[in-house]
């Protein structure tokens, strides 16, 4: 199935029960990406970056087979690693319970992690600061929009939570008020005028 878009053949595999294949497919087109939103995210920590970036691969793998369709499979992908983002930052992450039976997934997290670059290198000094400065939330907003250039609509489904439902207007709403609080932080720190 290669050449392939990866939604169709996500779909293909889905169909033949597949699931094996399925996360695999997902986790070799948008492991990279994930694991630099993760790190992105993490940077003051990196281990707390790693570890999420391994929680979101046990996550894919175990519940490739609940993957419905109702979204892309990138917005449900994103929604993952945002997950294990908030696990790891809310619950001062601990792996409790047994590891996957398969090393399946820690072989797949661990070829992503070679094989892709990591994007810390190519940011700023000074747009690290800044970022250090923000929320989760606030980072994962600033990384989904800028460096993942994700449509509105996606972000929204992603930075949703089961208590609070966010449409695509409310998001950019939010990211307009991110906008004025960098603005006022690289004032504040002499790196705009």
């Amino acid at each position: 199935m290669p050449g392939m878009p990866v939604d169709a053949q996500v779909a293909s595999l889905l169909a033949e029960r597949d699931f094996r294949g399925a996360a695999e497919a997902v986790m070799r087109e948008y492991g990279p990406a994930i694991r630099g939103l993760l790190l992105t995210i993490f940077r003051r920590n990196p281990d707390a970056g790693e570890e999420a970036f391994s929680l979101f691969a046990e996550n894919l793998w175990r519940s490739m087979d609940t993957f419905r369709g109702e979204s892309s499979i990138r917005t449900w992908v994103y929604c993952l690693a945002r997950n294990a983002a908030v696990s790891v930052t809310r619950e001062g992450w601990r792996r409790l319970g047994r590891r996957l039976e398969t090393e399946d997934a820690d072989r797949l997290a661990e070829e992503v992690r070679t094989r892709s670059a990591v994007r810390l290198e190519r940011q700023s000094t000074a747009l690290t600061a800044l970022r250090d400065a923000l929320d989760l939330d606030e980072q994962t907003l600033l990384t989904l929009r800028l460096d993942e250039r994700l449509p509105w609509d996606e972000i929204a489904q992603i930075m949703s939570s089961n208590s609070e439902a966010l449409d695509s207007a409310a998001v950019r709403k939010r990211f307009e008020r991110l906008k004025a609080k960098l603005g006022e932080l690289a004032r504040s720190q002499g790196l705009i005028e």
